[in-house]
């Protein structure tokens, strides 16, 4: 006995009918006389009493097509369920991020996938630098994006797009885009930024940009939180450097200026992760990510 089988039988079960029953399933009549014949056989039940003029179910035949078509619906969304997974559109995805993306293409990769996976689920996570890549090896994060490439070399990394640093004022600032000379116009001002000690490759960006200028900031509030430090900005408490994306969050009382500097966005995935959920996932911020490339970002750094 075989699913094959069971399908037969039920079709059967529902026509009554050989004929209209084999055409259905695109096989001879006698064919399916000899599954149906195999099938009582092999159970030692009449599923159906026969005449030249009707096929009707025995009780047998009626209690096993109740139970049976319950028991292939079931089969049928579980090998349903399985395909999706298989295709990766279906099951759970670990995503970590950094905040500075938060805002504008973290948001727009979600919707991606939200509108072409629904089934798709997704727990995000904001990592420091250094937890991100032990979270990747030890198997509790499945992809993520990071300001630098990945180092470990069991991890893949695929560079997504480069956007420019941005000097961050309050609105009220003397200080424009069209006047702006460069980072020794802010000598004078107090910084508020991300630990320029810390041993990550976004510090030692920001420590290579005032290094280039030949000054070190007077550093009056750390945080390493993007959005804290723009609130910060927006209450007139200092002025800060960071990736453009922050531009996204249209908060109120900033202006951007960019710098010719820039930093990239990474994404990371381990090597040996074959998962179809990951892949697609990645492909579209692939996709998502010739966008932001091409896109102007004049109307987000005017802010």
């Amino acid at each position: 006995m075989d699913l094959q089988q069971i399908r037969y039988f039920i079709t059967l079960a529902r026509e009554l009918h050989f004929w209209h029953t084999a055409e259905k399933m695109y096989i001879t009549q006698s064919a399916l006389s000899r599954q149906i014949k195999s099938l009582e056989e092999e159970l030692g039940v009449q599923l159906f009493e026969r005449t030249k003029r009707s096929v009707k179910l025995t009780a047998a035949g009626a209690f096993l097509r109740d139970r049976w078509e319950l028991l292939l619906d079931e089969i049928d969304q579980i090998h349903r369920q399985a395909r999706k997974m298989h295709a990766g559109a279906y099951g759970a995805l670990v995503m970590g991020y950094p905040g500075s993306i938060a805002y504008g293409f973290l948001p727009e990769v979600l919707a991606r996938v939200a509108h072409s996976f629904p089934e798709l689920k997704i727990e995000l996570i904001e990592p420091t630098d250094i937890q991100l890549e032990q979270l990747l090896l030890q198997d509790k994060m499945d992809l993520a994006f990071r300001r630098e490439p990945a180092q470990n070399p069991t991890l893949a990394s695929v560079c997504l797009y480069s956007e420019p640093f941005s000097v961050v004022v309050p609105m009220a600032h003397p200080l424009q885009a069209h006047t702006f000379r460069g980072l020794e116009d802010l000598k004078a001002e107090r910084f508020i930024l991300s630990g320029l000690h810390h041993p990550t490759f976004y510090a030692s960006c920001l420590r290579q940009l005032f290094q280039e200028n030949q000054f070190e900031p007077d550093v009056y509030i750390e945080s390493d939180f993007g959005a804290m430090i723009l609130s910060l900005v927006a209450k007139g408490l200092g002025v800060t450097i960071l990736p453009s994306s922050y531009a996204y969050s249209s908060l109120p009382g900033v202006r951007f200026i960019d710098l010719p500097q820039t930093i990239s966005l990474y994404a990371l995935w381990r090597k040996d992760n074959a998962s179809p959920v990951v892949r697609n996932v990645l492909q579209q911020a692939q996709q998502l990510a010739e966008t932001f490339r091409s896109q102007d970002r004049d109307s987000a750094s005017a802010l």
